[in-house]
């Protein structure tokens, strides 16, 4: 039996937040029922690069079965209430007071359902001045200000995927599944809330700190860091490495055995990080006379034999052909309409269970079967 066999998760769920959460929940073998307006999840339309599908759907919604409901129509409210009977979690993610217009405020169903976790995913929360502000992942990375130390000094940039959807998403999937563990032992399910600003919140953790006791926030930087140097790009003869030198035994390493100046080690102006940061113009130009004198490969040789940490810089294709998920056999299938997809296992694998790795859904395709199960066919127009 799989670690959530027997699990049955209904999701009123659009776009990355909540299908990421319901997603994970699947690969651990829920049944992960997903609830779609008649035009569907609008992820659905995002892009056509995957055979003519999104590339954020197929991601984030393998091994789910699609129902198409109406809500708007009193055969889909019934439809809905008819699954959320038999279900063991509920998770939403429409826009602010949706579901609550409809009859499925989270607190009325979590009355009526007293054994059933309840989960809202929402931009900022279901009380407070914000609460009826629609928030997409770009305003979240504003409001959250991640922007401000994200990017260059001149720049402010949003990281490239959609953070505070995943963020939200990984709490809510952690959320659930403490929930459902505490349900065993008190036969209780639970009203859970999570915002993107929270989640988003959470991870600034750093800066937060760094800026209520330090005075200021840290600095943008670009891909080098506020707090630590040497960190980030250097060039080489023929390319670039990174470098993310954490502590003053690895710093005397590379001086001694990369830099080849010992030296270095003692020098006063960088001794310690904080000397380091302080006087970082020196460093970078330190480092760049030496790196100047040699290729990517010959120097990533240097660093590995000196136990420095060190990356070189990938693209997206370089991910895919990445040396270390081949050899870590992370790569498999999944089917779809469109023919088998490219899919990686989950982070998150127990070892004695290959995750379920399903099919991508057609919108509406288990609709019939679903509604046939309970018992509706006839009463609900999809």
């Amino acid at each position: 039996m799989r670690a959530l066999g027997g699990v049955t998760v209904v999701s009123v769920e659009q776009a990355v937040a909540a299908p990421f959460a319901t997603r994970q929940l699947a690969d651990l073998g829920a049944r992960v029922i997903k609830v779609e307006r008649p035009e569907g999840d609008f992820a659905r339309g995002y892009d056509r690069s995957v055979r003519g599908w999104s590339s954020h759907f197929v991601w984030l919604n393998r091994s789910k079965e699609s129902v198409v409901l109406d809500l708007k129509t009193e055969g889909g409210r019934r439809g809905l209430e008819r699954l959320l009977a038999r279900a063991d979690v509920f998770v939403q993610n429409l826009s602010p007071g949706a579901l609550d217009r409809l009859g499925f405020a989270p607190e009325e169903v979590s009355r009526r359902y007293p054994r059933l976790v309840v989960c809202s995913i929402s931009g900022y929360g279901r009380t407070g001045p914000y609460r009826d502000r629609k928030a997409y992942d770009l305003l979240v990375q504003a409001e959250s200000g991640l922007m401000s130390i994200t990017g260059t000094p001149h720049e402010p940039v949003k990281v490239g995927i959609s953070v505070a959807d995943i963020a939200a998403g990984m709490y809510a999937f952690s959320g659930i599944l403490a929930a459902l563990y505490r349900r065993e032992r008190t036969g209780r399910g639970a009203l859970l809330e999570v915002s993107l600003l929270e989640a988003l919140a959470e991870w600034m953790g750093y800066p937060l700190y760094y800026t209520a006791y330090g005075g200021q926030a840290p600095a943008r930087t670009g891909a080098h860091h506020a707090t630590i140097a040497p960190y980030g790009p250097f060039p080489t003869r023929d390319g670039v490495v990174f470098l993310a030198i954490q502590n003053d035994r690895e710093w005397a390493r590379f001086c001694h055995r990369v830099l080849e100046q010992p030296q270095l080690a003692e020098d006063p102006r960088f001794a310690t990080n904080p000397d380091r940061l302080a006087h970082r113009a020196e460093l970078e130009e330190v480092i760049l006379a030496v790196f100047s004198r040699w290729t990517t490969e010959e120097l990533a040789g240097r660093l590995k034999a000196a136990d420095v940490a060190y990356a070189e810089m990938r693209t997206v294709q370089g991910l895919l052909e990445h040396p270390q998920l081949r050899a870590r056999n992370r790569w498999r299938q999944v089917p779809s309409p469109v023919g088998p997809l490219l899919a990686l296992l989950p982070p998150l694998s127990l070892p004695d269970e290959e995750p379920e790795l399903g099919p991508v859904p057609e919108l509406g395709q288990h609709t019939q079967a679903v509604l046939r199960e309970l018992g509706l066919e006839e009463e609900v127009e999809s």
